[in-house]
């Protein structure tokens, strides 16, 4: 008689435990903001400023 109380007591709990069922967690998406790099290297800009100062020069010649 125990063991059947026992069960049912135990039955009862876990009924409770499960009753509302599985909820998903709500995950806010990772935003990931990568810098973007020419492939010039960085070389666009000065090789631009000596062919203005070569012009110039070439100008007051």
């Amino acid at each position: 008689m125990k063991k059947l109380a026992l069960a049912a007591a135990l039955s009862l709990v876990a009924t409770g435990a499960i009753a509302g069922g599985v909820v998903q967690p709500v995950v806010e998406p990772v935003v990931i903001v990568e810098d973007t790099s020419s492939s010039a290297g960085g070389i666009l800009v000065p090789v631009l400023a000596l062919i203005l100062i070569a012009a110039a020069v070439a100008a007051n010649n």
